[in-house]
């Protein structure tokens, strides 16, 4: 599952990274830079700011309760 996601500065990688470190299932960033593990920190800050970004999870999670954390950080989905 994904989910487009909106990251726009250095802040908003720390709170999103403290966010998704509490959830013991793996969590990924995918853009055109390539896709890296969402509690890495480093790996996060490799990204580039400019592109589409989605947060990933497995297909069989609920990661509802995550949506709504990150909520002030995904769009709408038409």
């Amino acid at each position: 599952m994904r989910k487009r996601i909106q990251i726009h500065e250095a802040d908003d990688i720390m709170k999103i990274n403290r966010i998704v470190s509490q959830y013991t299932y793996d969590i990924w960033i995918h853009s055109k830079s390539g896709m890296v593990d969402a509690k890495s920190l480093l790996g996060m800050f490799i990204l580039s700011l400019k592109e589409d970004m989605f947060v990933v999870v497995e297909d069989d999670i609920d990661a509802g309760k995550l949506f709504e954390e990150l909520k002030d950080y995904l769009e709408e989905e038409s």
